[in-house]
């Protein structure tokens, strides 16, 4: 995925109501759209690098969305809208060999109650397969967990349905798969951060005993664009 227009390079003063941040770009403090409710732990630090988008909807209340900020020496990408159209672009590209195979795509897709499946991908010869995609990049770097990047970063009820849906489907003969995409290079595993949301981690434990599979990859992150890149093994 590539940025449209190149990104504009400013510095984070705080992130407030989720959805908001103070940004200090060329002097001046504007205020950026922040498209993640997650608690972005570790990636709201005041004073960090940032990189914002122009925002190119003439209906938006905001002139700036954000959409990187630096952790030591790693671009981490928290915009949470893009991680779809990432794994979609490369399933369509061939990069995600567990996913090859299918003739048709398509995002966005209804199914089980009042749900929306983010890739629906068909084939005549064989079952469709039900593709849900989570947005990555927590890392805490505590003892047991150094390394790696973890999932969520606060409680998700509507991640537990989705996985109680997925397996309804692949109970009724399709297939279903997680994705987790890490929109951080600097780690070299993933995990269930069991602690913040135990039962989203037991949501997944049993959507995996009926059939439900789950698979992770990392991204590149740079100011041009965020592609994917390497699959990351997922620990228990």
């Amino acid at each position: 995925m590539k940025f449209p227009a190149p990104l504009v390079r400013g510095t984070l003063l705080r992130r407030y109501k989720r959805f908001l941040s103070d940004i200090e770009l060329d002097g001046r403090t504007v205020v950026a759209h922040c498209a993640n409710p997650g608690s972005m732990t570790g990636l709201d630090a005041p004073d960090s690098e940032v990189w914002l988008s122009a925002n190119r909807n003439p209906k938006a209340k905001l002139d700036w969305r954000w959409e990187l900020i630096r952790v030591g020496d790693h671009l981490v990408g928290i915009n949470t809208s893009h991680p779809n159209g990432i794994v979609a672009e490369s399933i369509e590209g061939g990069r995600i060999p567990e996913l090859a195979g299918y003739g048709g795509l398509r995002r966005e897709v209804k199914y089980g109650q009042s749900s929306r499946i983010d890739i629906l991908l068909e084939d005549e010869k064989r079952p469709p397969c039900y593709v849900e995609v989570k947005n990555v990049h927590l890392k805490r770097d505590q003892a047991g967990r150094e390394g790696a990047a973890e999932f969520p970063d606060a409680v998700t009820k509507r991640g537990a349905k989705h996985l109680v849906e997925m397996s309804d489907m692949v109970e009724g003969g399709a297939r279903a798969v997680m994705v987790y995409l890490v929109q951080r290079g600097d780690c070299d595993h993933f995990r269930l951060a069991d602690d913040i949301d135990p039962a989203y981690a037991a949501a997944l434990d049993e959507a995996l005993a009926v059939g439900v599979e789950a698979i992770c990859y990392d991204c590149s992150v740079a100011v041009d664009g965020i592609e994917l890149a390497r699959p990351l093994r997922i620990e228990p």
